[in-house]
């Protein structure tokens, strides 16, 4: 899965605005592919994550659950602000 690596320390965003910069980013960068669909998250500031309980089952390993989520669903683009502070998942609508 590519990443999308956005620090934007200074505009003090929040989750939903990353939410929305982040569509944007991955519509645009997804669009020959027929666009994008989210497919998880995490918010570090909420320790919180989509799907709800991915990482349960991911104690101690290497990727976190999101992201091996994520990926085993056809997952191409990490869009990942401020370092993981939030890190949203997508992958082309026009799934191959």
């Amino acid at each position: 899965m590519k990443t999308l690596h956005l620090n934007a320390d200074e505009l003090e965003l929040s989750f939903d605005q990353s939410l929305k910069l982040a569509h944007v980013a991955a519509d645009h960068l997804l669009a020959k592919q027929g666009g994008a669909m989210l497919l998880s998250f995490y918010d570090r500031d909420r320790n919180l994550e989509s799907p709800h309980g991915v990482s349960e089952c991911h104690f101690q390993c290497a990727i976190p659950g999101w992201q091996d989520y994520a990926e085993n669903r056809g997952g191409a683009l990490m869009v990942n602000f401020e370092q993981g502070r939030f890190v949203f998942c997508y992958r082309p609508l026009a799934f191959e």
